[in-house]
């Protein structure tokens, strides 16, 4: 039996996408965007810069924005650049702009990942990635960047929980 194994990349992340993620982030507020579980939260401001003055405890805001930066701009080219050359994000500073901000990061990703084929998974990274990762293939940077998606939208989801239920 022959595996896509670029077919099979892109339904990971795919799936989780259009099954889990992605729907239990509609109706996301401002509030509960900012809400602070705890006092002094890593957050972004509502004039979108990263505040990570507080304990390493997050808000939604700034989970989704690390979701963006792990995405990248959706303009650059995931796969044909030096790291080095990533443009910067700017961060939104309200929740429906970061949704935006995300699903235009998450189609440019999932576009990309798709044109890479077999051959551009089994490449080396070379410049994509630290310099130890440079000999690895490709595929394990897409496998690395699915596991943050997942993870950090797994907890997301979790402070939706907790938001709900707040006494």
């Amino acid at each position: 039996m022959t595996v896509d194994w670029n077919l099979e990349l892109a339904d990971q992340l795919e799936s989780h996408w259009a099954d889990q993620l992605r729907p239990r982030l509609d109706g996301l507020s401002d509030d509960e965007y900012f809400w602070e579980p705890v006092p002094g939260c890593w957050t972004v401001t509502r004039d979108g810069q990263i505040d990570q003055s507080g304990p390493p405890v997050t808000t939604i805001a700034w989970r989704l924005a690390h979701l963006v930066y792990v995405f990248g701009p959706p303009s650059a080219p995931h796969f044909d650049r030096h790291r080095a050359d990533r443009p910067s994000v700017d961060y939104s500073g309200d929740a429906a702009g970061a949704l935006r901000q995300l699903d235009a990061g998450h189609d440019a990703w999932i576009r990309d990942v798709r044109a890479l084929g077999s051959e551009g998974l089994a490449r080396p990274q070379g410049d994509l990635s630290p310099p130890e990762f440079a000999d690895a293939p490709v595929a394990k940077l897409v496998l690395h960047v699915h596991r943050e998606v997942i993870h950090h939208g797994a907890e997301v989801c979790l402070l939706r929980d907790l938001w709900k239920w707040r006494s």
